[in-house]
């Protein structure tokens, strides 16, 4: 069962061509990587994807609610909010009516902060986390909502190999449930355990993980029957 589906998406800022071309289909329950050059396309493609963006050409099929979880979150270190506010944050109303703090919505909030193993830290403020504990605060806002789909560009950017770890094994959990759509640098975490990769620079390259050998990523266009790597 198909929940995304991208067919000749093509996308410009100005008159700067960044994606072209680029079809896609996404089942559900399927862990997908996404790799590519910085400017090569990919956080384009996760708005896209979310409706974010609007293509200049093309169509675009989803199925099911979905969350995002950005690469960068700037926020002021300062401002004392709690992890658990950020995680009510994912249950804001697109009405502007802020955070509901029902019992019904505390509930939600500490099942999602058990499910990221950060129950302890729910009073804690979100400026003073570690960089992996902030991640997961923010996985947790994501998923507080039981979206169908999740998508993460960059989770394991900026922590160490500990929490990266963590935070691999969170998601893992998660796709039993859910369809996760994931871009990462970390090329062995990515290869590790996801079902197919998509390389994206401008054009899309899509291929199963067994076509990666060692960190190398062996493209083949079909083409022009040429290949390419991406390390």
């Amino acid at each position: 069962m198909e929940v995304i589906r991208l067919h000749n998406i093509d996308f410009k800022y100005d008159a700067e061509l960044i994606l072209k071309g680029v079809c896609l289909n996404i089942s559900k329950k399927e862990f997908l990587g996404i790799v590519g050059p910085n400017g090569g396309g990919k956080t384009t493609l996760l708005k896209i994807m979310l409706g974010i963006l609007k293509p200049q050409a093309g169509d675009i099929y989803t199925n099911g609610t979905m969350s995002y979880v950005p690469q960068h979150l700037n926020f002021d270190k300062s401002f004392p909010i709690s992890v658990r506010d950020v995680a009510l944050m994912g249950l804001v109303d697109k009405l502007g009516n802020g955070i509901s703090y029902s019992d019904e919505n505390i509930e939600k909030a500490n099942i999602a902060l058990k499910k990221l193993g950060i129950t302890n830290l729910k009073e804690k403020k979100f400026g003073e986390l570690s960089g992996g504990q902030r991640q997961r605060a923010l996985i947790a806002r994501a998923i507080i909502s039981n979206p169908d789909i999740l998508i993460l560009d960059e989770p394991t950017a900026n922590i160490d190999e500990e929490a990266q770890e963590l935070v691999q094994n969170i998601l893992l959990e998660l796709n039993k449930e859910k369809t996760i759509i994931m871009v990462s640098h970390h090329f062995d975490f990515i290869t590790d355990d996801v079902s197919r990769v998509v390389c994206i620079d401008k054009c899309l390259h899509l291929h199963p993980t067994h076509k990666i050998e060692g960190k190398k990523l062996v493209l083949i266009d079909h083409s022009t029957d040429g290949e390419h790597s991406h390390d």
